[in-house]
């Protein structure tokens, strides 16, 4: 192709005849991005007043100068989950060899939908995919893959569930009349999942959870049993192992219990808690998931792996291939199996390769580390908000998610109000970023202490800015 209107640096040239040209753009961008990076202590945690650049498309090239200055402007304006003070939620700094080797993969440029299109990557994801099922206790065969985020791993799971239970992967429904069972605080995408399946949102049943938000096994056995009474077909129960808002961790035994008398598929969402499993102090969280048939995890959560990277485990790898896959006739189906048949996507990015590296690079005992000391930080916290007569706990905590509020005497009834105003306070004065979800009807503080770069000073300042806004005397 004739290449002269594009810039020298557009593409890497086979040849290396414009090598220069392109470690000085590499060089120019890594530089920008690593200077903001290493002065992250000097942003917010969250940007004011963040801008965007223009969007129009140039009728001519740029220059390079002009796109690095933009680069900057969007690092400047970004989410800043490098700074210490960002405990806001479960997205933290990432390792940097996952980010290396997102470059990598970018790099190479493979199309995970197939083994001749990425050779080694796809057999490596099934690999890896089969490493992680087996130390969560999956078996008897077991396996997974790959996808862009937990909830495509949970949509995943529910079609597989599906199809398994209704014989519908080729034919569909039919006259069938799903249902599916979750917690009251069940991750939104499992409804989703539902609304995308034909099954419509209202094949969900709510099941009530206790007062740490955990799935009451007494109440999901009697909402299998009215089901079935109304004529409905219950085929799944969905688990959670770390509730978005509080962290907390559906009793697994018993709910694979209910799963085994009644014949349920049982899927565990594990996207935030699977983690635990590198934790020998922490492993026992997790009891009952090797109970399962299909786990979703995700490594950019307490991994620190960049995103995307969200796996779906199977404690049978075969199902997909049974209930699951549609054959592509534009691959070659000699040798492994193209995962872009077995996936919800077909061409898909090279997650893996980011994965791979930061379990080697980390290992077991470096994730577990990480793990342990996010508890040691949950302590802290925990132990100075109940210190403190003006603050309450939304639920016991199980994992490092801390979700609190200010309720001080007297403060009257507009709580939502009192806690929004903290939460900026925190922002504004200390550097302190915390979410603000909304939990039985009411707003609430949650800390996600997940960040590798916060600190015991950094939860002292937290509470101590709380003080600060209170008015109250620092807890003893």
């Amino acid at each position: 192709m004739d290449r002269n209107p594009l810039p020298e640096d557009a593409f890497v040239a086979p040849d290396g005849s414009n090598a220069g040209a392109v470690r000085d753009l590499s060089e120019a961008t890594l530089e920008a991005v690593l200077d903001a990076l290493t002065a992250a202590t000097d942003r917010s945690p969250l940007p004011a007043d963040p801008v965007v650049p223009d969007a129009v498309i140039p009728e001519r090239p740029r220059s390079t100068a002009s796109l690095l200055e933009d680069v900057e402007r969007v690092v400047a304006g970004s989410m800043n989950p490098s700074h210490p003070g960002y405990v806001g939620h479960m997205d933290t700094q990432p390792s940097l060899v996952s980010v290396l080797g997102d470059l990598v993969a970018a790099a190479v440029n493979n199309n995970m939908l197939s083994v001749e299109m990425s050779p080694v990557l796809s057999e490596l994801e099934v690999a890896l995919c089969r490493e992680l099922a087996g130390a969560f206790g999956l078996g008897p065969e077991p396996g997974g893959v790959m996808a862009s985020g937990g909830s495509l791993a949970n949509l995943q799971a529910l079609a597989v569930a599906r199809n398994r239970a209704f014989d519908a992967a080729e034919t569909g429904l039919g006259g069938a009349d799903p249902v599916v069972f979750a917690s009251e605080v069940a991750h939104t995408s499992v409804r989703k999942a539902a609304m995308l399946l034909g099954l419509g949102t209202d094949a969900v049943r709510p099941v009530a959870t206790d007062a740490d938000s955990r799935l009451d096994p007494v109440a999901l056995r009697e909402a299998v049993g009215e089901a079935r009474t109304a004529g409905r077909e219950p085929f799944c129960v969905v688990a959670t192992a770390g509730t978005t808002t509080t962290g907390n961790v559906d009793p697994l035994p018993e709910v694979a219990d209910v799963a085994d008398d009644h014949g349920l598929w049982f899927h565990a969402d594990a996207a935030y808690g699977g983690a635990l499993v590198f934790s020998d102090a922490h492993r026992h969280r997790l009891d009952g998931i090797e109970r399962a048939d299909s786990v979703t995890f995700n490594p950019q959560k307490w991994c620190y792996v960049a995103k995307t990277c969200a796996t779906l485990l199977l404690a049978d790898r075969t199902v997909l291939e049974e209930d699951f896959r549609v054959g592509a006739p534009y691959v070659d189906r000699d040798g492994p199996p193209n995962l872009g048949e077995l996936t919800v996507q077909g061409t898909r990015h090279a997650d893996v390769l980011k994965c791979w590296l930061t379990f080697g690079h980390l290992g077991r005992r470096g994730i577990a580390h990480l793990v342990e000391e996010s508890y040691r930080l949950t302590d802290r916290l925990v132990a100075g908000i109940r210190r403190r007569d003006g603050l309450e706990l939304a639920s016991d905590p199980e994992t490092n998610v801390v979700c609190f509020r200010a309720a001080p005497a007297g403060a009257g009834a507009d709580l939502d109000a009192l806690n929004g105003a903290l939460r900026d306070h925190l922002l504004r004065e200390h550097e302190v970023y915390l979410s603000l979800p909304t939990y039985r009807d009411a707003r609430w503080l949650r800390a996600v202490l997940l960040n590798p770069h916060t600190d015991g000073a950094t939860v002292d300042r937290l509470l101590d800015g709380v003080d600060g806004f209170l008015g109250a005397e620092p807890g003893v």
